[in-house]
């Protein structure tokens, strides 16, 4: 087992969450959210849960709060619901959610934890969501607007921020498969919303470089090994690699679109104005690395479809309670792949970590030795990847809690 000494000085260890999915939604003056209706939705939600109350964080914060510090964690990330701070998207601040987050900020400098916050893990607002969400390009300078506003109330004291949290999962769950708020299934749509999503990581990178000029700011990016079921696949695993990975990273880290992607866009000629990718492409801080596994594709017959996913090639290979393979090989794949694309920018691991269908035992503990094995095996990558020379910061396991697992409900521990 790791121990602290094994890493790099400096290097950091926390653990994640997000607003929606532990603090309560249902006070606190926060307005409505698009999670909220599609929860609200039969069928879309397992046991029809939603996020009304979660981990009720919002009541709870001070005793959770001990438990980060109980835990030995450097660091906590959590996340500011756009709609808890500008309850309709835009406007004026709601004074108590702001105050919300001061409270929590200080409870976290007073116990010796940095705060890392950050400004977008999936909540968009009920009235930006009807007035066309991120396919609207408005909402990108709304969301701007919302960043300014967090910036000018926690910049003295939150020194690390992160954008947008996972734009491949808001385009591809949310647009395309329909299964996350707001429900759609429209691929086309999905790559303006996938442009607006980094506009607004631009957007609110400049405002708050110029609010908060000593914050380390970056996007959170779910990255993965993209692999061919067999040598036929090997080009199609190539494009699906580039609208999922490069999609994102390309644009930010080298201020320009993948060529498959290109082509795309080209069909949208109002979406891409002159401008967008200098503002998209400026000079990140760092980059947030979530991973969890990777995918493995194979052409399909089936034209309008073009590949599918398979679960597995090794019939001995083991799975979170997510039904994602564990791979820890993955992880330092996708480091390494980092690393050599785009000159070693510096990484925080932002989200690793696994579900079992583990239980609390009659003594009050949790045998969790699966989640045990799980988290060495990848520290044991992520080391390897440090030795090689990625410039890694620091690991934030998620999550914190058992909490809303979005259409997953309360379902996974």
């Amino acid at each position: 087992m790791y121990k602290r000494s094994d890493f790099p000085d400096g290097f950091t260890f926390g653990a994640s969450t997000a607003a929606y999915q532990i603090e309560g939604h249902s006070f606190g003056g926060a307005g409505r959210t698009h999670w909220d209706d599609f929860a609200a939705t039969p069928g879309n939600v397992v046991r029809a849960e939603n996020g009304a109350k979660a981990c009720d964080h919002y009541h709870r914060w001070e005793s959770d709060l001990d438990l980060v510090q109980a835990a030995g964690f450097d660091v906590y990330r959590f996340s500011t619901s756009w709609a808890r701070v500008l309850p309709d998207g835009r406007g004026a601040p709601n004074p108590e959610g702001l105050d919300y987050y001061e409270r929590l900020v200080d409870g976290l400098l007073e116990r010796g934890i940095r705060p890392f916050a950050t400004l977008y893990h999936w909540d968009v607002p009920w009235f930006e969501q009807q007035n066309g969400g991120w396919e609207g390009r408005d909402t990108v300078w709304h969301f701007a607007d919302y960043a300014e506003a967090v910036a000018r109330s926690l910049g003295d004291r939150v020194k690390h921020c992160v954008t947008i949290n996972e734009p491949l999962t808001i385009v591809n769950a949310g647009y395309i498969s329909g299964d996350h708020a707001p429900g759609r299934r429209n691929p086309l749509r999905a790559f303006r919303v996938a442009h607006h999503l980094l506009l607004a990581h631009g957007a609110s990178l400049r405002r708050l470089g110029v609010l908060v000029p000593d914050a380390e700011v970056g996007p959170a990016l779910n990255l993965f090994p993209v692999i061919p079921r067999g040598r036929a696949d090997v080009r199609l695993a190539a494009r699906i690699e580039a609208l999922v990975n490069r999609l994102f990273a390309d644009p930010i880290l080298a201020g320009r679109y993948p060529r498959p992607v290109q082509r795309l866009l080209s069909l949208y000629r109002r979406t891409l104005r002159a401008g967008d990718l200098g503002l998209i492409g400026q000079p990140v801080d760092f980059v947030g690395v979530n991973h969890y596994s990777h995918i493995i594709v194979e052409r399909s017959w089936l034209p309008w479809i073009g590949f599918r996913l398979v679960r597995s090639t090794d019939p001995n290979a083991m799975h979170t309670d997510m039904d994602w393979q564990i791979e820890p090989r993955s992880f330092l794949d996708t480091l390494t792949w980092l690393r050599e694309r785009y000159n070693n920018p510096a990484v925080y691991i932002t989200e690793n970590g696994a579900a079992f269908d583990d239980h609390v035992e009659a003594d009050g503990s949790v045998r969790d030795a699966d989640r045990r094995d799980y988290l060495e095996a990848y520290l044991f990558m992520l080391h390897r990847a440090v030795e090689a020379g990625s410039a890694i910061r620091g690991y934030f396991v998620w999550s914190l809690f058992d909490n809303f697992e979005w259409a997953l409900g309360l379902s996974k521990r």
